[in-house]
């Protein structure tokens, strides 16, 4: 067999994303397995706690609590193999498209790949954003949580 360019970018895209999927698939099944954070169960409390941290506003136990793992999740190497993998993927069927094409004119089905590529490039950079908040937690002070939850439930409703 003889492959092109493409061809063998396209085997490689689809090796990487066999080795990143069962990464994504462990991550996912670690997240599965733990105790859920009360305050994952509040519609909002994920924005909120994270926009709390970000303004150096003063937070609960548990707000700091729900932030510290929310910033561990996130800054797992296995949490990056989720966008790896979907990235991989759009780059396999980008490749493919274009070895499929073998030099002729370029339709926009090749393009169709990028938006997964876009979407896991957006996810991985959210990643990092959460993942750099960790020198703000250490700095974290608390309040009271009758004043924590007020501002739990406002963010929700």
């Amino acid at each position: 067999m003889n492959f092109g360019l493409y061809g063998c970018v396209t085997i490689l895209a689809a090796v990487l994303a066999f080795v990143f999927a069962p990464c994504a698939y462990a991550f996912v099944r670690r997240l599965e397995a733990r105790k859920n954070h009360p305050l994952g169960e509040v519609v909002g409390a994920h924005k909120a706690v994270l926009s709390k941290l970000r303004k150096r506003e003063s937070m609960s136990q548990a707000e700091v609590d729900y932030a510290a793992q929310l910033i561990s999740d996130s800054r797992s190497p296995l949490a990056y193999s989720i966008p790896a993998t979907i990235f991989t993927v759009g780059c396999f069927y980008v490749f493919g498209c274009l070895e499929q094409l073998h030099g002729g004119r370029i339709s926009a089905r090749p393009f169709i790949g990028l938006i997964p590529m876009l979407a896991s490039t957006n996810l991985a950079i959210q990643l990092r954003r959460v993942a750099r908040l960790k020198g703000r937690l250490q700095e974290a002070s608390s309040e009271g949580p009758e004043e924590s939850a007020a501002v739990i439930h406002s963010a929700s409703g």
